[in-house]
């Protein structure tokens, strides 16, 4: 199974709570806290959902098919950011990297399939990709 970004962004938030609470971590200092809300984060999981689902019925497909899935994930992430705000470089790093690592498991090959397109292999979210 792939590790979703979320996952850790959640557990940092969790470590600083819980440090909140024993008193060894100022609310203020809480920088994941504040950064990665549970809004966020249970956005991106849905969106990620619906994307590893999508790419899991895949059977076969043509590039336009898994264009089309990397498509809909990236643009429902440019509307969760575009309501949170926080998708920053880091963030856009580990994003996309799930994006291709996602495909990769489902063997599709996203370098053959980003030559086939004339971009490079690290272009695959940057047609849609607002944030």
């Amino acid at each position: 199974m792939i590790t979703r970004p979320t996952a850790r962004w959640i557990a940092k938030v969790r470590e600083q709570r819980d440090s909140i609470a024993a008193g060894t971590l100022a609310e203020e200092d809480a920088y994941a806290v504040h950064h990665w809300p549970e809004a966020f984060t249970a956005a991106a999981d849905t969106a990620f959902d619906r994307y590893e689902a999508e790419v899991a019925a895949l059977r076969d497909p043509s590039d336009e098919e898994v264009l089309a899935t990397v498509e809909r994930v990236v643009t429902a992430l440019n509307d969760i950011d575009e309501t949170h705000g926080v998708i920053e470089t880091g963030e856009r790093e580990e994003l996309c990297e799930h994006v291709d690592r996602v495909l990769t498991s489902a063997g599709v090959d996203v370098g053959a399939l980003m030559a086939r397109q004339g971009r490079d292999r690290s272009e695959l979210t940057d047609r849609w990709r607002d944030w």
